[in-house]
């Protein structure tokens, strides 16, 4: 907030918690270099997805970009799976899972979903750059779904399973 002040008056700003000026610009470095030059932030989403989806093998790459965004996450996501399948079979799997709403007639937005417990999926594409390969963009609540509601709807899940 301070930054944008600044901005406004023609100030010149001084980054002081970002390596950058966040107001209206974007910062791709979460967390401190490591010496593969990925960020402490994407090692963990390279290790946090594989021990979640039980897949040592699960390939992953991502660069995590800081945005001045009031609340919620949001992620590019190309998934490769083994066969084709087909726009219409994702879609449908999208709309039958539970906490996730598939959102086709606009582009969902960090601030739509922020204070809910739903992630929001659109732009469902195939990718045509790979075959087998589906695009995905997704917004949702970091601490609502990413933290205190998932929490509950694992424990119940698990509970289910038992």
């Amino acid at each position: 907030r301070e930054q944008i002040l600044q901005l406004d008056k023609g100030e010149e700003v001084h980054p002081n918690i970002f390596p950058a000026q966040i107001a209206y610009n974007c910062i791709a470095q979460i967390g401190s270099y490591l010496d593969d030059g990925y960020t402490t932030e994407e090692a963990k989403m390279h290790n946090e997805g594989r021990k979640i989806m039980h897949a040592d093998d699960m390939q992953v790459n991502c660069t995590c970009v800081r945005v001045p965004v009031y609340r919620s996450h949001s992620i590019s996501l190309t998934v490769e799976t083994e066969q084709e399948v087909s726009l219409d079979a994702i879609r449908q799997a999208i709309k039958n899972f539970p906490g996730v709403q598939l959102i086709e007639d606009h582009v969902p937005t960090p601030i739509e979903t922020s204070n809910q417990d739903i992630v929001y999926v659109g732009r469902v594409r195939k990718d045509t750059s790979r075959a087998n390969s589906i695009s995905l963009w997704c917004c949702g609540d970091q601490i609502r779904k990413g933290a205190a509601s998932n929490a509950v709807c694992i424990m119940t899940y698990l509970e289910k399973r038992r």
